[in-house]
């Protein structure tokens, strides 16, 4: 991790726009999700992201709970991120991070750098701690973009080894 932001990319193969379709679409971000804990979208999600949405996603991590995300950065086929907390009093003390994907064209597809930028996270200092969890959360990481370039090819997302 480079100051506050963690970094990974990957070559998926298909075009940018496929790509995005994929990541402007909240529905179907659960079948990309490689932390385990994205339950799917919350009611009422819309059908899809743009620049100023609010949309909510049902986690787990020991406990059920949900999430309310504002995209905060859209350039269509480029770039998509969304910042990420609840809103009112407790986001004083935990909301900040933003999840960010960039896609850029290459040969035979398209290169996809996911960010985790936790620079305005009210939790930086904890999150960053001995790197435990930033090793945990390049490791999902790496499995979302691998799962991304199965799906867009057209192939079950969920890896073999994920199902045993």
């Amino acid at each position: 991790m480079k100051g506050y932001v963690l970094t990974v990319e990957r070559k998926v193969p298909a075009p940018p726009e496929a790509v995005f379709d994929i990541l402007a679409d909240v529905g179907r971000h659960h079948l990309i999700d490689g932390s385990g804990m994205l339950q799917g979208a919350n009611e009422g999600k819309p059908q899809r992201l743009a620049l100023g949405v609010t949309f909510g996603m049902g986690m787990k991590m020991f406990v059920k709970y949900s999430t309310v995300n504002r995209v905060v950065e859209f350039e269509e086929n480029r770039r998509i991120a969304w910042k990420t907390g609840p809103t009112g009093t407790i986001g004083r003390f935990v909301a900040g991070r933003v999840w960010r994907y960039e896609l850029a064209p290459v040969d035979g597809g398209t290169l996809v750098r996911e960010s985790w930028d936790i620079t305005d996270d009210h939790q930086r200092v904890l999150l960053k701690l001995g790197g435990i969890y930033s090793g945990k959360t390049r490791r999902d990481m790496e499995r979302t973009l691998e799962r991304l370039g199965r799906l867009v090819a057209g192939e079950d997302a969920l890896g073999s080894q994920e199902r045993s």
